[in-house]
């Protein structure tokens, strides 16, 4: 059996949690394909066989894979998803484990005093000061800077790439002064950061559920149960909570994986 993850805090984190509720709820061996780089590259490695399963997004899977408009509700998405996938993929999407990991646009909190900032649409009506940060993908995707437009907002500077690690601490140190980050990231809790409101409603739901490969889910009698157990037992404050292990207290996010598992 064969569990991936993308190559970021929270994907580790729910990685090694797939990887240990498979070994301990049907007794396979598993072996561990974490880290493996952006969406692109963790899908097709599902969709080559190279993985059995791995934690995704919806609002992702629509717009980063299918090409599709981000249109409907949290329902309606993944009931696209789900369809679109089983179709040409011949993976299954399991019931959301309850993260709903949307885009966060993050400003310092002193910013956010100064300026009298709660929304997006505020953060537009402030002209040529605006510096983003932001990780590779989120420049290209169609839900990632694209989606921002109608907020119409001036950029002081081109869009920073980099490592997603690196966003909130080159936000502190004013490299950049807002960074697309995600709703269940652990140092929102912990810094003197504001998230923006999407007044808008740009940016589309981006629930967590385990994509699985049909073949993967037949040929191993309870993974689908499996699996299925751990649907709604995480929430966005669970999840910034374990995202905050790792990144604000530096622990291994195995290990805190296999902690939360043991309170389930």
């Amino acid at each position: 059996m064969r569990v991936g993850s993308k190559n970021f805090t929270e994907q580790l984190i729910l990685g090694e949690l797939l990887a240990l509720q498979v070994e301990r709820k049907t007794g396979r061996e598993v072996s561990r394909r974490l880290n493996l780089g952006g969406t692109l590259v963790a899908t097709k490695a599902l969709q080559s066989g190279s993985l059995d399963l791995y934690p995704e997004y919806t609002g992702t899977a629509l717009s980063a894979v299918l090409k599709e408009d981000l249109a409907g509700d949290a329902r309606a998405i993944l009931a696209r998803v789900r369809e679109a996938y089983r179709e040409q993929y011949a993976i299954e999407w399991l019931d959301p484990l309850g993260i709903d990991n949307t885009f966060a646009m993050v400003v310092r909190g002193e910013d956010a005093r100064k300026l009298g900032l709660k929304t997006l649409s505020d953060a537009a009506r402030v002209k040529n000061f605006w510096k983003l940060g932001a990780g590779y993908e989120f420049q290209e995707r169609r839900d990632g800077l694209p989606a921002l437009a109608p907020y119409a907002i001036a950029w002081a500077s081109p869009v920073r790439t980099m490592d997603l690690g690196l966003l909130y601490t080159a936000l502190e140190q004013q490299q950049v002064n807002i960074a697309a980050g995600s709703a269940t990231d652990g140092l929102l809790a912990a810094r003197d950061f504001v998230v923006l409101e999407d007044d808008r409603r740009v940016f589309p739901a981006y629930e967590a559920c385990v994509a699985a490969r049909l073949d993967a889910l037949a040929a191993n009698p309870g993974l689908r149960e499996a699996l299925s157990a751990l649907s709604g037992k995480l929430s966005n404050e669970t999840m910034r909570r374990l995202n905050l292990e790792v990144d604000g207290k530096h622990r291994d996010p195995a290990q805190v994986a296999r902690e939360f598992a043991e309170s389930l």
